[in-house]
């Protein structure tokens, strides 16, 4: 006669060790609780948030190893290990808002500021990939920005600033190559 299993405790908790925005972090999760938990009770990063907990708003959008993702399509343990940078850590460390950020702002490429976040963390891969491909793809137009975003949901803004705050971004960025280049 075998003897059963006992049953799993939902309270075992397993040790995550991640580096948060260029921070080393631990903390402790169930086995499935998801990342967007995680970075906001455990850690205290609250700049992720929590939208439709479906993986289509893009609300909770960060990078893990360098690559947007959905936290609330990510198990925090499935990130031990790794690299997550969120919405807070793409500014500097003195509190400077980088460039992205920055164009936000004047574009007033915000309004209620839920959505922000995410769409901030996929608008910075998106350009740090476009710069990795070089000096044709590093110039998009209206269009690549929009299907860019076309992940995302905002009810506030219409889009309309986000894309210009995007491609002024994108300009800028491009145009100071050409001059290191040079």
């Amino acid at each position: 006669m075998t003897q059963a299993s006992p049953p799993l405790s939902r309270h075992v908790l397993h040790p995550v060790a991640l580096t948060l925005n260029r921070q080393r972090r631990t903390g402790h999760a169930p086995p499935r609780m998801l990342l967007t938990d995680f970075l906001r009770e455990e850690l205290g990063a609250t700049g992720t948030h929590v939208g439709c907990e479906h993986g289509v708003c893009g609300a909770c959008t960060v990078r893990i190893d360098g690559v947007a993702c959905r936290a609330c399509l990510t198990l925090a343990v499935q990130v031990d290990g790794r690299q997550v940078d969120t919405v807070e850590g793409l500014a500097q460390a003195d509190g400077t808002l980088n460039d992205l950020q920055q164009a936000f702002k004047r574009h007033h490429a915000l309004q209620c500021g839920f959505c922000t976040a995410g769409i901030l963390m996929s608008c910075a891969h998106w350009l740090e990939r476009l710069e990795a491909a070089g000096a044709e793809a590093s110039e998009p137009g209206e269009v690549e920005v929009r299907e860019m975003l076309s992940g995302h949901i905002c009810r506030c803004t219409g889009y309309t600033p986000i894309v210009a705050a995007v491609l002024e971004v994108a300009r800028a960025r491009h145009a100071a190559r050409k001059v290191s280049h040079a």
